[in-house]
Formats: C-alpha cells, structure tokens, sequence
C-alpha cells in the first residue's frame, strides 16, 4: 500500500492518504510546510489529491441533502446512531434544522456535512504554487489546474445550491488581511453562477475526455464531467427557485443590493439546454450509451421481466468501469447496500450490523411509480386506483415480481419495471443474494417475508426495523450476499449518468420552448429503456387526460414525475424538488408505511403514520449560523429565518 501525504498549511490538517489502486481513499496524514507540498511533481500531486479530498466526502448520502431530504426514504426516529449512521440529514424532515445549529452544516463543516469554504482555500493554494515544481510537465500542469478549477467550481456550487448568494472565494486572503477585508460579503445569485460557469469553462478545453489509466486514475474530473455538471448548474439558476423568485425578493445586503434576480429570465433555459446538449454530445461521441444488462453464463436463462429489471438496477449497482451510462459515480463504494436489503434468511436476520434494513421507502414514493401502462396510477383509466390497498394474491402472470400463492395488495400488480427494480416489498420476489437462477427449484428466488415479527425482514426489535415495509432495492447489487456475513458487490452512486441527462435536456427544451419532437424523443429514450411506450402513446391510449403532454405545463409535471423515478434514490430528487420549488408539496402530507408489527395481510396492509414532514418556505435554503452573522456582520442572513 503506497501511501501519499497530503500538505495542508495555514493551520489546518492535511486531508488524505492514497492507495496505489484508489487514489482517492483517504484519511488524515501529516503537515508539512508550502515549499516541501509543492517542491517537486509528485509532492505537488499529492497537494492535488487533497483537493479532491472533501469531494469524496460529500458524496456520502448521509450527508447529502438530495438523498435525506427528498422525501424518497425515511429513517427511524428510534434507532438515534446505534448503528453508527450519522441521521442529522433524514432529521430535518422532522423539524430538526435551527439556525443556532445547522443540520448538514457545509458553511462550516459541522454536523454531518463537511466545509467548502476550507475546501475551496486548498484549490486557491494549489492554483497559487502550481508553478513551483520544476519537474512538472506542461501538459499535466494544464490538466492539473483544470481539475483544480473544476473542484473550485463544484464547492461554490455546493453551497449555491444550498444557501443561494454566497460569498465567492477567487483567492485566499492574506495573513495580513484587515478585518473588513476578512468580513466578505454575499455575492448575487447571478454572479455566483457566473463565477461558477467561468471556472468550468476555463477548466473543460484542459481536462481529459476519457481517464485512460483507469486503475490509477478513475475518479478524476473529465471534460465530460464538466460538460455535464455546467448543464446542470444553468439549469438550477434558470429553474423556479432562483429565477424571478418572489418570495426572496426582500433578501438584500446590508449595502441595499438585491441578491436575488427580481424578475424571470427565460434566456437562462435556453443556456441551459444548450449547455445540456453539449454534454450530451460530447458524452456520446466517447461512447456514452443506456446500460443494459447482458447475463453471464451462470445466469442461464431469463425471463424478459427480470432482465428488465437488471437492465435498471444495474445501470446503478454495475461497476463504474464496466457501466457505459455512468459520467461521474462517487468514490468510494456505496456503504449502504446493508441498509437497503430486506433480511431474506434464517441468518441475515440476527444480524443488526452488516444487515440493519434500515432505509425505508414510505407510500408515497411507492405510489410514485407508474402503472405497466406508463402513466400515473391515479390517471390509468385501467388501473384499478381506488381499490390500489385490497389484497390480491400472487399468480403465475406475476411470479417473476411477486411470489405465487402469496397475498399482497393489487397496488404491487401491473406496475412498471422500475418499480419492481427499485422496491423490494412484502411478497416481492427478490433475484440475486445467491439465487440467480430463475428455475433452480430447489433454490427458487428469494421472496420477501415482511409481515410482523415471524417475517424474516419483518421488525425484530426497535434496532432491526424497516419502519415502512418497502426497502430501495435499486441500491443493491444483485450479487451482493447477506446471509452469515456479508459479502458485498461493490458499487459506486452514479453522481451523473446519461438518462438524467436526458431527462434534464428534455425538461430545459420544454421550459425553453415547449413540448417538442426533440423533447419528446429524448424522454422517450429513456421510457424505451424501462419497457415503456413514448409519453405521446402512453397518454393517448392509458390517461384519463390524455392530452396533457401538448402543453408546457403538462409536459412539465411529466418530466418532472420521469426524472424522480428515473433517478429515484439517486440523491437527485431532493435538489429537483428544491430547484422546482415543489419540495414543500411533497412534504406536505404523512410520511407512511405499512402496520409493520401485524402478521395477517388484512391488518399489515393499513397505511400507518410514522410522522408528520415538517418543511416550510424557509427551508428551502439553508441558514447562516447565527455565530457567524455574529463573526461577520456583513453577512445577512437567508429569508424567514
């Protein structure tokens, strides 16, 4: 193990060490002075590594506001951090965010997020001594400050998407700097994003298309990367939340100037469609595609069902290296694949460490999915919606999704294949922990026993619980085994993959223009993928309104439900909802699952209330600290609080 010592100066610790196959692996090291970090090309790699260093550490899901604030999984109050879980982020959603003591604090670097502004200081550094090894060569100098800018660039996005205005940190300050100089001021919505876009401009014409030393290297910024994450951030600015919003209209610095655009911009769509193009193209000319699952030989046989639902799941869980659809993935590994898994044995079951089955996914984001029609549930003239919670039993139709003989809800029938890949549930047939061939009878699939106590991944204590009864089986690797022990197929999150990108060109033609052919053809590329006609089709044959995709505004609200299931436990809805200001409507009814203590399915299958969301206008941006308004009182802070 090659270990690599990062150099951090200025009074704080050094971030990182390296292993020779996971470069970006880290734990803190040493110190060392400014002239030794950059005396010589691999000293000065090092120093770059540590850049990267709080990148890693925010794609934590713990820590990421669009996994634990979404809505999407909810976790028990009871289980406080027995298992080691850092559940400050799941707790806003019950109230718990106070502007004396942020939750998920990235200002500062508190509270179970980390702090940009201490990460933003080391790219500075490294942008103010790159010129100092004599050994480095001009081309890895280029790439170097590129990757620099880069980081630079997605730290102050970080917090712009949080706290909205923000201070932006071109260069360090000096030692000598007066107290008014220290004191910074926030920044305009507009110049914030600007400074953003104008790092990642400089930074793409310098960074690699494709990472060709992928045992050393995968994980570095590609150009690719950039093109798609400059989609993203112009999409934000132009979306509702930062765009003409009203209800920040009064947010002014202490000099009087406006921090928030006082009027919509539509302009801003159409950058940033243009910019979600270019990443797209740019991203399919390196052999960027939709994933899809191709069996090995000891899968044998499979149904087309179940090979669609690998086709979904994988497109997550398959590895970074072998998963053309993925454009940057987090590092390192998914840690969560124990929380997401339902206990399926004897043995997995008195496990509460490797196996807790923790995240729990409430009704709603089940009733979020489609029907196998591809609309929603409440709008298939098909679909019995009314009668969604009666119980049914499993049939031989169904017996690749559901366990034959087995009663269930008709809700869990005649639902699209994402819903199957994406939720595991009571009576839900589960391929892989072992089982992967779908006519070994003597090993037949695994199905999930949820009911009660008695019910293998039912309740065991107030430790062991799924507290809603539907786990996100998206974010396991079919391959991964929870019996005596654990024996993981790693993965790692995608951060971006194509078909959000898809879905987010589409959402930025049609707020740009409204429905389009273009449109529509990149939605439907994606619903292809999931064994779904086109939207057009869909709606015209299956919905009570069956001409809702000929206006922008119901276009709107179908792209929106598309990219919250495409990307559904992804750490991307809880930003979507934010940007579109809808977070609070989601918010706004009961979080609730299944009566997870009773073993008979006429009982088990009555909506519970596990608790009531608290989310209001305000929380849509994060607070300043109070101390810090205190420390610096050219900071004002956010609207309501």
């Amino acid at each position: 193990m090659k270990k690599y010592y990062k150099y951090i100066c200025l009074g704080f610790l050094a971030i990182s060490s390296l292993s020779c196959k996971k470069y970006l692996d880290i734990t803190p090291d040493n110190l060392g002075t400014l002239d030794y970090a950059f005396r010589n090309r691999n000293e000065a790699e090092n120093y770059l590594y540590s850049c990267y260093a709080y990148m890693q550490r925010m794609t934590d899901v713990a820590s990421n506001p669009g996994f634990t604030t979404s809505g999407e999984l909810i976790y028990s109050n009871d289980l406080d951090n027995y298992l080691g879980f850092n559940r400050s982020g799941f707790n806003m959603l019950r109230g718990t965010q106070t502007s004396n003591d942020p939750s998920l604090n990235a200002w500062d670097g508190s509270n179970g997020s980390y702090s940009m502004f201490r990460s933003i200081r080391i790219c500075n550094i490294m942008l103010e001594n790159i010129d100092k090894p004599i050994d480095l060569s001009a081309s890895e100098k280029k790439r170097w400050i590129a990757e620099t800018k880069f980081l630079k660039a997605y730290y102050h996005y970080t917090l712009f998407r949080m706290y909205g205005p923000i201070p932006l940190i071109k260069d360090n300050l000096a030692i000598t700097s007066t107290t008014d100089e220290v004191r910074v001021k926030r920044s305009t919505v507009d110049e914030s994003v600007n400074y953003i876009v104008s790092l990642l401009d400089e930074a793409i014409p310098d960074l690699p298309a494709v990472i060709s030393n992928q045992a050393l290297e995968l994980g570095r910024v590609t150009n690719l990367i950039a093109l798609a994450v400059k989609a993203e951030v112009l999409t934000t600015a132009a979306s509702p939340l930062f765009n003409g919003n009203p209800d920040y209209a009064g947010l002014i610095d202490k000099d009087g100037k406006a921090l928030f655009p006082a009027a919509f911009d539509p302009s801003k769509w159409q950058k940033a469609a243009e910019a979600a193009k270019a990443a797209i193209v740019a991203s399919e000319a390196q052999g960027v595609r939709l994933y899809t699952y191709s069996a090995p030989a000891t899968i044998g046989k499979l149904s087309d069902s179940l090979k669609k639902e690998l086709d979904i799941q994988n497109s997550v869980t398959e590895k970074w290296e072998l998963n053309p659809e993925i454009i940057w993935a987090s590092n390192p590994a998914f840690g969560y694949q124990g929380y997401s898994t339902p206990r399926l044995t004897p043995k997995s079951a008195i496990s509460s460490f490797s196996n807790p089955s923790t995240f729990s996914a409430p009704i709603s984001t089940q009733e979020l999915f489609y029907t196998v029609n591809g609309v929603p549930i409440n709008e298939d003239k098909d679909w019995d919606y009314a009668g969604r919670n009666t119980l049914k039993t499993g049939d031989g139709a169904s017996r690749y999704y559901i366990k034959e003989g087995y009663e269930t809800i008709k809700g869990h029938f005649a639902r699209e294949s994402r819903f199957y890949a994406d939720l595991a549930f009571d009576g839900g047939i589960w391929f892989g922990n072992g089982r992967i061939n779908q006519d070994d009878a003597k090993n037949p699939l695994y199905s999930v026993q949820a009911r009660g106590s008695e019910g293998l991944a039912g309740p065991k204590d107030r430790i062991r619980l799924n507290i809603t009864g539907y786990w996100p089986k998206k974010l396991v690797n079919y391959l991964s085994i929870y019996d005596d022990g654990f024996q993981p197929a790693d993965f790692r999150l995608p951060l971006i993959r194509l078909a959000g990108l898809y879905l987010l060109y589409a959402e930025t033609l049609n707020e740009a223009n409204g429905p389009t052919a273009e449109a529509f053809n990149y939605i439907d590329k994606v619903r292809t993928r999931a064994g779904l006609q086109g939207v057009q089709a869909a709606w015209a044959a299956h919905s009570r309104n069956p001409g809702k995709y000929s206006s922008k505004e119901g276009l709107r609200q179908i792209i929106h439900q598309e990219r919250r299931i495409e990307l559904c436990f992804e750490a991307q809805s809880g930003w979507d909802l934010r940007r579109w200001k809808e977070l609070q409507s989601v918010l706004s009814t009961p979080m609730q699952g299944w009566n997870i203590y009773d073993t008979e399915a006429i009982n088990y299958y009555r909506p519970t209330t596990q608790f009531i969301p608290v989310f209001g206008l305000k929380d849509y941006l994060w607070p300043i600290r109070s101390y810090d308004l205190v420390v610096n009182p050219n900071l004002v802070q956010n609207p309501y609080w």
